[in-house]
């Protein structure tokens, strides 16, 4: 699969949507993608982290024409029109079909995306705004509304697919192996994490380290996390060496840090979801307009914490910081709350919806009833199932007729080419059904457990729409099938791996 991305970074637009968009391409490549950023601003030490990852990067010319921009609210992020841009974007991806173009920039629309549809077999669009409108066939929207359906009616086209809410979170993989190992919250405040942004232009930073200051935080560690283009870096430095507090800078354990802190300080944005999906307790201050709804709706839920104040900065922070480390119910609450929205499994989720594993699932039929005796009967097949005596071939055609017979029983077929390579067996029951899956024994294709499981779920929500929840049940030392559903985003429930499609 090829996947093209377009997105960019700056002082002005910030490092988000790069993040989110590189959290996506991570997962993508891992699972045999070819990924290509294209970005017209994007700082040299993004430049190089993509080249340090294996990604493909090409810069499109940053010189202004004289045509003038759009009527966007954030046409000026793009510093030339869209028609300017599309031109360059064509040019540049010209060189192959690629299956995916990912788009995440607030000041492109459908007449971008509309130019750009002869270069691509499908368009995704990640918007937070709602505000203009898309020609795209998928379009994710992360974050938390309590409208979230209605918000894009009439902006997308009829065939296009929603995935709405923070459980389509782009995290990085390391955020959805921390959930599994972190605790809500509970306790004092032995750690605070401070952090505005990878930019963080206005220096947000420095009035949060001059308010936490005040209050005095006498046994408590505080963590400062800064970008590498920081406009205040050495003063933010100095800062820490005075109060005392520890400063990283550029870090990539971001999800060591919240898992380890106790409650943080920051803005809105993409790190929102980061907080939540390890159970941090956040004073989020709302710092750009376009966050204030998903703020006060995140806040509204008991997903965070957001006072709803024209006060200046320092006095919020100091005021809030003092209420929240006083209010151990409060913290215990958002750090559960935050938990149980976001699993950070939302990119696995993503990658099952672009139908990314490149295996075309079809239905079982006559002609596959040896085939399946033959690998069911497999030692390694059957060291793993409820039943591992050897079937005789009379039970087998009995049971195969049967399920041939049973609309409550679907049997799929995972095939790369024409090569099977595993088998998928689904048993509904009212709206849910279980599953039971295994690879071809002997095939060479290993790891491609999570990705037959991927693309039999999609199979399943395309064809079987009633059907909203998978059950798995995994005998107790079947180690590798455990770690399968946990990281096809299953979560674990009494005896059995359940998730909601």
């Amino acid at each position: 699969m090829k996947v093209a991305i377009r997105t960019d970074a700056s002082s002005q637009i910030g490092t988000g949507h790069f993040m989110r968009c590189l959290a996506l391409a991570e997962s993508l490549k891992e699972r045999g993608a070819k990924t290509r950023f294209v970005s017209r601003h994007l700082p040299e030490h993004l430049r190089s982290m993509l080249a340090g990852k294996g990604h493909e990067f090409v810069s499109l010319d940053r010189t202004q024409n004289d045509m003038p921009l759009d009527e966007l609210a954030h046409a000026h992020w793009l510093g030339v029109s869209q028609a300017q841009d599309a031109a360059d974007s064509i040019r540049v991806l010209s060189d192959g079909a690629w299956d995916w173009l990912i788009v995440d920039h607030y000041a492109l629309d459908t007449r971008w995306e509309s130019a750009l549809r002869r270069t691509t077999k499908r368009i995704m669009v990640i918007d937070d705004l709602a505000d203009r409108q898309h020609d795209c066939d998928m379009l994710l929207d992360q974050n938390f509304y309590a409208d979230m359906q209605a918000r894009y009616a009439n902006k997308i086209p009829s065939h296009c697919e929603l995935l709405l809410g923070p459980r389509y979170a782009l995290l990085r993989d390391e955020f959805r192996q921390l959930h599994n190992q972190v605790k809500p919250r509970n306790g004092s405040v032995k750690r605070i994490l401070v952090f505005f942004g990878g930019v963080d232009v206005d220096n947000y930073t420095g009035r949060a380290i001059e308010a936490l200051s005040e209050i005095g935080m006498s046994g408590k560690c505080v963590d400062v996390v800064i970008g590498a283009q920081h406009p205040c870096r050495e003063q933010i430095k100095a800062a820490c060496v005075m109060h005392g507090y520890i400063c990283h800078i550029q870090t990539d354990k971001m999800a060591e840090l919240m898992a380890a802190a106790d409650l943080a300080i920051g803005a809105g944005g993409s790190a929102t979801w980061e907080r939540c999906c390890l159970g941090l307790p956040t004073l989020s201050i709302c710092l750009a307009a376009n966050q204030q709804r998903q703020i006060a709706d995140a806040a509204q839920e008991g997903y965070l914490y957001s006072p709803a104040t024209n006060k200046e900065l320092e006095v919020v922070i100091k005021t809030h910081t003092i209420a929240l480390l006083e209010n151990e119910y409060l913290r215990r609450l958002i750090s559960r709350r935050a938990m149980h929205a976001v699993d950070g499994r939302g990119v696995v989720r993503i990658i099952g919806n672009m139908g990314c594993s490149g295996i075309a699932m079809r239905e079982v039929n006559e002609d596959d009833s040896e085939k399946l005796f033959e690998w069911r009967n497999h030692s390694g097949i059957r060291s793993v199932s409820r039943n591992a005596e050897l079937i005789k071939w009379e039970d087998h055609q009995k049971w195969f007729s049967s399920a041939m017979c049973s609309t409550d029983r679907i049997l799929l077929i995972g095939e790369i080419g024409d090569v099977p390579i595993g088998v998928v067996r689904f048993d509904k029951h009212e709206g849910s059904a279980e599953v039971s899956i295994y690879l071809v024994p002997e095939d060479n294709r290993r790891g491609q457990g999570r990705n037959l499981l991927l693309s039999a779920e999609r199979w399943i929500m395309h064809k079987r729409p009633d059907i909203k929840y998978i059950r798995a049940s995994v005998l107790g030392g079947n180690i590798h099938s455990q770690h399968l559903f946990l990281g096809s985003a299953y979560r674990v429930e009494a005896a059995h791996f359940i998730k909601q499609l």
